[in-house]
């Protein structure tokens, strides 16, 4: 045996102690964006059937939930508004409101906890009655027609104190029509985390339910991207890029790890992966039927998506992480 040249790698995994000196991926709680689901109404807790843990929160309910986001070190969130069905129209006016949901709880954190990120997803169709993301002839989804509401929305979000304009919805063009509506508006330094990269994909299910968002009549297939397509990320990155966005979100992440790392190997912005509400709907199954190990899995997952190039993860296992991150320190 001598004789017989080999590495020795195991010398680098012999120990906790080895194995953390050489690691080359770390989850770090900054990496972590939380989202929240704000829905009208008062003293509503209602907890999403197929996202156990996470909530739709009336306004008065989410001080307490940015206390404990606040306690557990998490540094950015995401807002959605859930708005009542009578309150939507057609061209989802409610986005764009003053006084609308996102606006409203974007002005109660930035008030009461000033250092906290809020990043405002900027899309109409949580707030249209046909749920579609823009506005609608027929059975068509118009796309320059939705652009200048889209820019209005985002103008209405900074004017509430967001940090980030999020914008979800993609039309073609998007990017470029926030971009100059923010400049005009005078929130020129305000940055756009564009969902560049957004799939037409079956793990949306869930969030469906948290926004009450599902289209009433056919899909989003024509304006999210076909799954089996790679080549065509590129495109919408490189549109997104040149138009003025400041972050790149690729949606969903776990199915699509190959776009992330394809996207952080040729643009160079921060990339943001969103672990969508299936993903994490099955392992919340597989865990509470006791198949798996849920902490060893949404940490095996999480890192996973940063060694994909992940600069930072929209998810909604930011708090459990948050508290798993801590445990592993003491």
């Amino acid at each position: 045996m001598k004789d017989i040249p080999f590495n020795r790698h195991r010398r680098l995994r012999a120990s906790a102690g080895m194995r953390a000196l050489v690691r080359e991926t770390q989850l770090h709680k900054e990496d972590l964006i939380y989202p929240i689901f704000v829905i009208d109404g008062e003293n509503v807790k209602n907890e999403i059937s197929s996202m156990p843990g996470i909530y739709q929160l009336s306004m008065d309910n989410l001080g307490a939930e940015m206390d404990e986001v606040v306690s557990l070190g998490i540094k950015s969130v995401i807002l959605f508004g859930v708005p009542f069905d009578h309150d939507k129209d057609e061209h989802g006016t409610g986005a764009f409101h003053h006084n609308g949901l996102v606006q409203e709880a974007t002005r109660l954190i930035k008030k009461q906890y000033p250092e906290i990120i809020v990043i405002a997803d900027t899309c109409l169709c949580e707030y249209t009655s046909h749920g579609h993301c823009g506005v609608v002839e027929g059975d068509k989804i118009l796309n320059d027609a939705s652009l200048n509401l889209l820019a209005k929305t985002a103008i209405s979000q900074a004017e509430a104190g967001a940090d980030i304009i999020a914008p979800s919805n993609m039309m073609d063009g998007f990017v470029a029509a926030i971009r100059a509506g923010l400049d005009e508006a005078g929130y020129e330094d305000i940055p756009i985390m564009s969902y560049a990269v957004k799939y037409a994909s079956a793990f949306y299910g869930p969030f469906r339910e948290a926004a009450n968002g599902a289209p009433q009549f056919g899909d989003r297939k024509t304006y999210q991207m076909d799954p089996a397509n790679r080549l065509e990320a590129f495109r919408e990155a490189e549109s997104d890029v040149a138009e003025g966005a400041d972050f790149l979100i690729v949606k969903p992440a776990l199915s699509y790890m190959d776009i992330i790392r394809d996207v952080k190997n040729n643009f160079n912005l921060p990339v943001v992966s969103y672990n969508v509400s299936g993903e994490y709907s099955m392992v919340k199954a597989a865990a509470n039927n006791g198949w798996i190990d849920e902490k060893a899995i949404v940490m095996e997952m999480l890192t996973g998506l940063k060694r994909a190039g992940s600069d930072l993860i929209i998810t909604y296992f930011s708090k459990e992480v948050a508290r798993w991150i801590d445990e592993d320190k003491r």
